[in-house]
């Protein structure tokens, strides 16, 4: 009799990283829950510091961000795709862009949607406030926190850990960004310490804002349906978003995030459209192409704006926490983000992932921030101006006062509140899981239930005992020492996209047009359709050989290599090259459809199936897009030889 093994399963977590950061995350919590003040007084004085002393290095910081970004949007290695270059996209585009902008920043505009502009509005860094001029500056202000540095900087995260993750086979976690600056480093001591970092900044990261948003969902339920705004309330809403986010998570990320993420997106436009609609839709319309110009000209004095010649506080109440904020973060959305950017080019990526939701969340400042304070200016709303002073978490749920179906509006806010945080959660419990499994999200259930489980109770925690504000500047401050790795990250990034540029340059892809074939021949080979078992059979009788020849003539030379053949789908051969980049032929069994029906009668397969397969070559960095069935030894020898020969090219101009 077979006993079953009773207990946690522990064989596919990451132990050094999974039980320090579980150590770290509850001496932190401990600390901040025990010793709110003493914790929040420390942290207070280390961000104060920062923005003392070390504003112009965040300022610098996050434009080498944006600058890179950008110039691996406009050159060639926006070419590269973010895995082999045969992969293709795992979602829509429409699917990809909700579960980033959910994870990254939609929670953000419920909060500060309406908050930030009007309180620059009356509160301007420098000048007269409640003015036009200070109404103008203040949707630049909201712009610029919110534009494209935000998305910049979670961007350059996701583009790192893709590219080593998808592209060289790398784990996907934090610790893969540090590869071309450390090596193999990174999986001893070093890589352990930078994935626990990422794990405790993530998890003090979600449980601060988990516990930041109940505030806000009460104050909505409150304003709906009067429920009080209580600490037993708070605990239950709490309770409830980890429950829902636990489903979320066992329901895998297809399943429960994505579906979340696009009922999200849903609302998202609901009820940007009815507040569009229910206000000055016209002038509105106005502002957004207005203030957009006002973003765009003001760009660069704005990044590099210190106020060095007219000193203020204002700079580290707002630039540099967002800044700090924003970088905290980096580590759980860039991390999401490239566990669902597989398949895309690096320029299809940036421009998805830094224009598509800044251009959406400059509509959504303009739309709520300008109605608001428009209300203010002209509309005799002045309570509105002090309310969302007073208490930036109700000012949402006050705006709609003021607009026509003020409580279906509020009812559609709360439910994306509440749906926005569980995104959140679940896509936090999801990152997490990975940094402590080695990159790995196809995990037992209990890691995936025990990481929402921590998130929730952290935040329940520290809300109870009033040391969410000293956790949330701490989660900020560890920004400081993760800028410093984002340097490092991008300085190799820049020296692999330029190793991966020169590759391809020196790799052309060779095709049966190269090869010494007759027209007649070659013209025969672009209509062969074969079957399953003709492609199979050619592998067997052609490609295996050939192989094991070309691999025969290399162990004359002195040149270590294998032939590894995989049942039914692949035939390769692996040169191998000690610290250099070894050398992979591979020809693929590959299955296609086919669309012409005419075609469809000529092909050598079943009848009544569309179907057909090809012998398709794939080298180190993915498929070559061309087939060899049909080739003699010969010719097929001739192709390796050629791929060999441009191989070693590229490896003596890298040295």
């Amino acid at each position: 009799m077979v006993k079953r093994k009773v207990g946690i399963d522990f064989s596919r977590v990451d132990p050094p990283v999974f039980f320090t950061a579980v150590a770290l995350i509850v001496v932190t919590v401990l600390a901040a829950a025990i010793w709110p003040a003493g914790a929040g007084e420390m942290f207070q004085s280390v961000q104060a510091g920062i923005v003392r002393y070390a504003s112009w290095y965040y300022v610098l910081v996050v434009a080498v961000i944006l600058v890179s970004v950008i110039i691996c949007a406009v050159t060639r290695f926006g070419d590269i795709k973010l895995g082999p270059d045969h992969a293709e996209p795992d979602y829509s585009f429409i699917s990809w862009f909700a579960m980033m902008f959910s994870a990254g920043m939609g929670i953000g505009l419920m909060f500060f949607g309406v908050s930030e502009p009007v309180m620059h509005f009356l509160s301007p860094p420098l000048g007269e406030p409640g003015t036009v001029t200070a109404a103008r500056e203040a949707l630049k202000l909201t712009f610029f926190h919110w534009g494209i540095h935000a998305w910049a900087m979670y961007a350059i995260v996701a583009l790192i850990l893709a590219y080593f993750g998808y592209r060289h086979g790398l784990p996907l976690t934090i610790r893969s960004a540090l590869y071309p600056v450390f090596g193999e480093r990174i999986h001893g001591p070093l890589g352990v310490a930078v994935d626990v970092f990422a794990i405790l900044s993530t998890v003090c990261g979600v449980a601060t804002s988990l516990g930041f948003g109940v505030l806000q969902i009460s104050a909505g339920l409150n304003y709906l349906f009067d429920i009080p705004v209580s600490a037993g309330v708070q605990m239950a809403l709490i309770v409830g978003t980890t429950l829902l986010a636990t489903g979320s998570v066992m329901m895998g990320l297809d399943a429960g995030i994505k579906r979340l993420s696009e009922i999200n997106i849903f609302f998202a436009v609901l009820l940007l459209v009815a507040v569009l609609s229910l206000g000055p839709t016209v002038l509105l319309l106005q502002l957004f192409v207005q203030n957009t110009g006002d973003y765009l000209s003001d760009l660069v004095s704005k990044t590099f704006n210190l106020y060095a010649y007219t000193p203020t506080d204002w700079l580290g109440g707002w630039t540099i926490f967002y800044w700090g904020w924003w970088l905290s973060w980096s580590p759980f959305v860039g991390l999401f983000i490239a566990r669902i950017s597989r398949g895309r080019t690096i320029r299809e990526f940036i421009l998805g992932a830094l224009l598509g939701p800044a251009a959406f969340t400059l509509l959504w400042m303009t739309v709520f921030g300008n109605s608001a304070i428009e209300l203010i200016m002209h509309g005799g709303a002045v309570e509105l101006g002090e309310q969302v002073q007073a208490d930036p978490s109700v000012a949402l749920f006050q705006f709609f006062e003021f607009l026509p179906f003020a409580k279906v509006l509020s009812f559609i806010a709360v439910i994306m509140v509440i749906v926005f945080f569980v995104t959140s959660a679940d896509s936090g419990a999801m990152v997490v899981n990975m940094l402590a499994s080695g990159g790995e999200d196809d995990t037992p259930l209990w890691q995936r239930v025990f990481w929402t489980s921590t998130i929730g109770i952290t935040a329940a925690v520290l809300l109870l005992a009033g040391g969410l504000p000293s956790l949330q500047t701490a989660a900020i401050a560890s920004a400081l020492p993760f800028s410093l790795a984002v340097l490092f990250a991008i300085w190799g990034f820049m020296r692999a996209l330029r190793v991966d540029s020169v590759k391809h340059d020196a790799l052309s892809v060779q095709t049966v047009a190269d090869s010494a074939i007759p027209w007649q021949e070659r013209l025969g080979n672009i209509f062969q359709y074969p079957g399953f078992e003709a492609v199979l059979a050619f592998q067997n009788s052609i490609v295996r050989p050939s192989l094991e020849e070309f691999s025969g003539e290399l162990s004359k030379q002195g040149v270590r290599s294998s032939i590894i053949d995989v049942e039914n789908e692949s035939v390769s051969l692996d040169v191998y090259h000690g610290d250099e980049l070894d050398f992979v032929y591979k020809v693929r069994v590959h299955e296609l459809e086919m669309n012409n029906e005419a075609l469809v009668r000529s092909a050598e397969t079943l009848p009544g199936d569309s179907r057909y397969w090809r012998s398709e070559v794939h080298l180190t960095e993915g498929g070559q897009d061309y087939d060899v069935m049909g080739w003699t030894r010969e010719q097929l020898i001739n192709d390796v030889l050629g791929q060999y020969e441009r191989h070693l090219n590229f490896l003596n101009s890298t040295r």
